[in-house]
């Protein structure tokens, strides 16, 4: 039995990469591209730790690596498809310390091939069950939602603020649409292929929603220490972690406004501040979450390793994170 997820992880991704070249080999058939070799590899180069729970939770649940495996390729491809998204939105040239896809396609098939990819997923899942259907359509929807009500233009943004349009609550909805949905709709898949019933798999959506948001809590801490670091910000920068301050600062509001008008703004004074002062509260806010997501398959799983490895799995998901 598997000491840690890491360990566990490692045994499941080449059942998952194999599955996953398969599948991709499918969606890539009869579509002329120069680098469709390099968008495979591109797609599958993550630590799949999505598909990964998945696989654990439903054998924890008494299910199997085999009905898992196909589940945890859509999970991983949903993911994939909207960093295709996300990297063209953002402008954003490098993923993984490669080229982002649609620096090498250009905008309009790199937004196409994430589409096509969300549609194939889609109708792959309602053949397998109307239940994964239903999961997957719904979490590609509350993804978008998530990207739309992301923060882009920083005098937007300054002003929102100013007319009290945008407050804390804000960070919430985009932590648990961006990244807490699609870890929630793999742990209730995992549920799904273990064959459960629907109490389970609500538990089970609600442990991987809480270690999704706190992943996504860990990455913007990352963001908030690299500052730090530099002493520097710009207003794209800032507008993108001004929803984590509004949530962490309740002071910060006036600084942060003055940062969003500002050409470029030296971390330094009130600003540095509240960056400092934000750090211990979004590292007590993980181990929140986390506890929180234990806590929610308490007597869940029948004693075996799967159900333990299902406990540890949050804090060493997060170390994951850290370590990349």
């Amino acid at each position: 039995m598997f000491m840690r997820f890491k360990d566990y992880c490692e045994n499941v991704i080449p059942r998952l990469d194999d599955a996953f070249k398969r599948e991709l080999s499918s969606l890539f058939k009869g579509m002329a591209s120069h680098h469709s070799a390099y968008l495979s590899a591109g797609l599958r180069g993550g630590k799949m730790i999505r598909g990964c729970l998945l696989c654990l939770i439903s054998e924890g649940l008494g299910g199997s690596v085999r009905s898992a495996i196909p589940r945890a390729v859509a999970v991983e491809l949903i993911h994939g498809a909207s960093l295709i998204h996300d990297d063209f939105v953002d402008q954003d040239e490098i993923r993984r310390k490669k080229p982002a896809i649609w620096t090498l396609e250009g905008a309009r098939r790199a937004v196409l091939l994430g589409d096509i990819i969300f549609a194939s997923t889609i109708k792959n899942m309602n053949e397998l069950s109307r239940d994964d259907g239903l999961v997957v359509s719904h979490a590609i929807a509350e993804i978008a939602k998530g990207a739309f009500q992301e923060p882009l233009e920083p005098l937007d943004l300054a002003m929102a603020i100013q007319s009290d349009r945008v407050n804390a609550r804000l960070y919430e909805k985009i932590i648990h649409l961006k990244t807490g949905i699609l870890f929630g709709s793999a742990c209730q898949m995992g549920a799904i292929a273990a064959g459960t019933d629907n109490e389970v798999r609500e538990r089970c959506y609600r442990y991987g929603s809480l270690i999704g948001e706190a992943y996504q809590i860990a990455d913007d801490l990352e963001e908030v220490r690299h500052h730090l670091s530099s002493r520097a910000m710009y207003p794209k920068e800032m507008a993108f972690l001004t929803p984590a301050f509004l949530y962490f600062g309740k002071k910060a509001r006036p600084y942060l406004v003055d940062a969003l008008k500002s050409e470029n703004s030296p971390l330094d004074g009130p600003l540095l501040t509240c960056f400092q002062d934000a750090l211990p509260l979004m590292e007590k806010e993980i181990e929140r979450r986390l506890k929180s997501a234990v806590a929610e398959i308490e007597m869940l799983f029948p004693k075996n390793g799967f159900g333990e490895l299902a406990h540890k799995a949050p804090w060493e998901i997060i170390e994951m994170f850290n370590d990349s």
